[in-house]
């Protein structure tokens, strides 16, 4: 079924309900429609972020310390 014949249909049923339950219908509207978009802004900004160059320097360990920088050896 198409969007546009869904949303038909979906009008017919709304029509015939009391406004109680109509304003029920759109409240779960507005409520998908707000969780859809959040889910949308998080999903770019992952992507952003994946994308980016800017945390590159976590993918290479640095050395810091070397065998020269040991004054005084561990002989257990």
């Amino acid at each position: 079924m198409t969007k546009e014949k869904l949303i038909e249909k979906t009008i017919e049923v709304i029509n015939q309900l009391p406004s109680e339950k109509a304003e029920e219908i759109y409240d779960f509207a507005d409520f998908l429609l707000k969780r859809f978009e959040e889910q949308s802004i998080t999903s770019n900004i992952q992507q952003i972020v994946t994308d980016s160059k800017a945390f590159f320097f976590l993918e290479e360990d640095e050395v810091l310390y070397t065998a020269k920088d040991i004054k005084e050896k561990y002989n257990g």
